[in-house]
């Protein structure tokens, strides 16, 4: 159970998140946003407030912000169409009532002869059996009912595609923008709770019957080379002893000003499908306040490499797809990290974060990256692509994405119970 609330909690900071940066960016450019929804299919949860209906769904694959003209949301007014008419006190048509007129006796039925609810916001008509036209100005904020459903019409100023190439390009970038600031936030948070790890090899402290304890190590030494080579930094230590397991080593170890050498043989210790040594001994955390107010950014930094190291190593066929995870994998990864304390799930989370800031903004259909990409593209061509066959492309993408999470899942289910 602790790791369910868990993985729901991480789950929907990281989503909300980003999805939130999308959000305030769009309306901060004017946008109409239609719906802020965390997770996919059926809706949990929902209410709506300026404008936005906010949504919790069934399924935790992901979020989403649908923005005005992004998408299909009004059909149109076609000359010959019966529909119903209510107006505000400003005399304005404050809804427009498509079918099922009958519920709605209140509403001034009309023949529509045209109609322009993107640019001059008139509905021009004939009442039923009349001959006099009759042009009815439309409220900007006025209510399309469709099988009762009402849906806020967009005049074109507030449509995504309305809005200037920065401003679009600020929208979309905004998402994964927010999940770095995240991530540098619970990194800075690490820092002040539990220090800064020591770039040095330095001992913090020594587990009970470890190699480390066993050889005569204490918290303090500052290991200084290995059979001979000098070395200087925690990372170099711990890989050095990784490519060891049942390898007596020769750790040179300055302590109280004196150095001293000592022997350990690293454990064995089953990692996944890898086996790697340990000796025991956890790193020594510095209590720096400048190091601390860095930390965060730091972290951000060195994590964000290690990933598009890594996703570069995927593209060219040194990582193989197996080594990929979805929902189901980062659940059982984050019930490991869960048992090990909340410091580490906390890292676990500004990790992922990184992560997925990153994924979001590589080039491709149906991610940020991708729709940047179009944007870019509008840019310099000086003029917008067509939205049909940027539409054809994000599904496409789209489809392909929801197929390589299928097969990341069911690879991520063959580790867990095959």
């Amino acid at each position: 159970m602790t790791t369910v609330i868990a993985f729901i909690l991480m789950f929907g900071l990281l989503v909300f998140v980003h999805e939130w940066g999308h959000l305030i960016f769009a309306k901060r450019a004017g946008m109409l946003a239609r719906e802020f929804a965390i997770g996919f299919g059926p809706k949990i949860f929902a209410f709506t407030k300026n404008e936005t209906l906010y949504t919790i769904r069934l399924l935790p694959i992901g979020g989403y912000v649908r923005v005005a003209g992004e998408d299909p949301e009004i059909v149109e007014l076609k000359a010959g169409h019966h529909i119903g008419l209510e107006f505000n006190q400003q005399g304005k048509v404050s809804r427009i009532i498509v079918n099922n007129k009958s519920k709605h006796p209140h509403a001034r039925v009309i023949e529509v002869e045209r109609a322009d609810l993107d640019h001059r916001l008139i509905i021009e008509g004939y009442e039923i059996d009349e001959d006099e036209k009759l042009s009815f100005e439309v409220d900007p904020k006025a209510m399309f009912v469709m099988d009762e459903k009402e849906t806020q019409i967009a005049p074109y100023d507030r449509q995504f595609a309305s809005k200037s190439v920065p401003k679009r390009a600020m929208q979309l970038f905004a998402g994964p923008m927010m999940n770095f600031v995240l991530a540098i936030i619970l990194f800075m948070i690490l820092g002040f709770i539990q220090g800064v790890p020591a770039n040095n090899a330095l001992i913090g402290g020594i587990q009970p019957d470890s190699p480390a304890e066993e050889a005569g190590l204490q918290a303090g030494d500052e290991v200084v080379g290995i059979d001979g080579e000098p070395l200087d930094t925690w990372d170099e230590f711990t890989q050095i002893v990784r490519e060891h397991p049942e390898e007596q080593v020769t750790l040179t170890v300055e302590r109280d000003g004196q150095t001293v050498k000592i022997d350990v043989t690293p454990a064995q210790i089953q990692q996944g499908e890898l086996t790697i040594g340990q000796v025991g001994v956890a790193r020594a955390f510095e209590d720096s306040f400048a190091k601390k107010l860095t930390y965060g950014f730091t972290q951000t930094y060195e994590w964000g490499t290690l990933i598009l190291t890594n996703l570069g190593k995927l593209v060219t066929g040194q990582f193989s797809l197996d080594m990929l995870s979805g929902p189901v994998g980062i659940y059982d990864a984050t019930d490991r990290v869960v048992q090990t304390g909340f410091m580490n799930f906390l890292m676990w989370t500004a990790i992922l974060s990184v992560n997925l800031g990153i994924v979001n903004l590589l080039p491709l259909p149906a991610l940020d990256g991708g729709r940047l990409l179009f944007v870019g593209l509008e840019g310099v061509r000086g003029k917008p692509i067509d939205p049909q066959k940027e539409g054809i492309v994000h599904f496409i993408g789209f489809a392909l994405l929801m197929l390589l999470m299928l097969v990341v899942t069911w690879n991520d289910i063959q580790r867990l119970f095959l």
